[in-house]
């Protein structure tokens, strides 16, 4: 143990001039302090001013136990190298590396809470990515995402497990390489594409569920348009089961069919058009078979110019559609 000096050159001095010292921090080095204190001590002098001096060391030295090398022999990925991992691999690789922390300090459930963690975000930023139109996305920078939810791990990882990290490298400790935890980022991006090429391709795009409710609303357009060939060699009671079975109930349908592909998600904006159109010329024709109902049953021409009107409106929107 080194010797203090000042024990032998203030071992002269009275108690108030020892409380002096110890009350006076600013104007004395640490070790006058001590010697001032030990000689206090060893009087057996009890004062407010000693009392708040050894309460002091003793902080001082729970500091220094706190600071003991408890993770000797253990094996961390740091900060860094998490974050390294966290920019390619997102939340993910952040997650498992956070767990492998975890269980090198023995606690395995919040390792798995880490990991639980990781994919629940990976989950939830991407898919959202992956929902914003895309005229949206094109106008923000590539790197902006990766650098948000980058910045965001490395402060949940300085939250949960900083000090010790920082412990572990004030020790000298040793740290799993940021080559190893850019491995880790790479195998953990590989996984994420390849679970969104999968989605890509195994959801049906919007425009094929278009493209098939459309078929059906051809199909019922060519089984009705047949009616006018019947027009002059059917009895009426024919034409209107035709009219009432087959025609006005699939033109009926048509229009819901419209209706209800506007509703399909990412729809492109020319389909939306389009299906204005649509649902139009479905009404006018839905329109006009009504009015072919009613001539027939009434037995009367005074609907034919309101049903020759009809058909240049249909013209109108057969020609806006091709």
């Amino acid at each position: 143990m080194i010797k203090n000096i000042f024990v032998e050159k203030f071992s002269h001095k009275t108690d108030s001039e020892l409380e002096h010292i110890i009350s006076n921090k600013k104007s004395y080095t640490e070790e006058a302090i001590n010697a001032a204190i030990i000689l206090l001590e060893k009087r057996n002098v009890t004062s407010s001013e000693l009392e708040k001096a050894q309460k002091e060391i003793d902080i001082k030295k729970e500091k220094k136990v706190i600071g003991v090398n408890k993770t000797i022999g253990l094996k961390f990925y740091s900060k860094k190298a998490i974050g390294i991992a966290t920019f390619i691999g997102g939340p993910l690789a952040a997650g498992y590396l956070i767990r492998e922390n975890y269980l090198a300090l023995n606690e395995p459930d919040e390792g798995k809470k880490s990991i639980i963690f990781g994919i629940i975000s990976t989950i939830i930023i991407f898919s959202g990515a992956y929902m914003v139109p895309e005229h949206i996305i094109d106008k923000i920078p590539s790197q902006l995402l990766p650098f948000i939810y980058t910045a965001i791990i490395f402060w949940i990882v300085d939250k949960i497990h900083g000090d010790i990290l920082n412990q572990h490298k004030e020790h000298n400790n040793e740290f799993f390489s940021s080559w190893r935890a850019a491995g880790v980022g790479l195998i953990s991006i590989t996984i994420i594409l390849v679970g969104m090429f999968g989605f890509v391709y195994l959801t049906p795009d919007s425009t094929d569920i278009y493209n098939k409710e459309l078929i059906k609303f051809s199909t019922n357009e060519a089984e009705t348009l047949v009616f006018y060939d019947h027009l002059d060699s059917n009895q009426t009671y024919t034409l209107t089961q035709e009219l009432d079975n087959i025609v006005l109930p699939k033109w009926k349908e048509n229009i819901e069919i419209i209706k209800n592909t506007n509703q399909i998600e990412n729809l492109p904006i020319e389909l939306l058009k389009q299906n204005e159109i649509l649902l139009e010329y479905s009404e006018l024709r839905l329109e006009v078979f009504e009015l072919f109902k009613k001539a027939i049953i009434e037995d009367t021409d005074k609907y034919y110019l309101e049903i020759e009107q009809i058909h240049l409106r249909i013209d109108e929107k057969l020609k806006k559609l091709n």
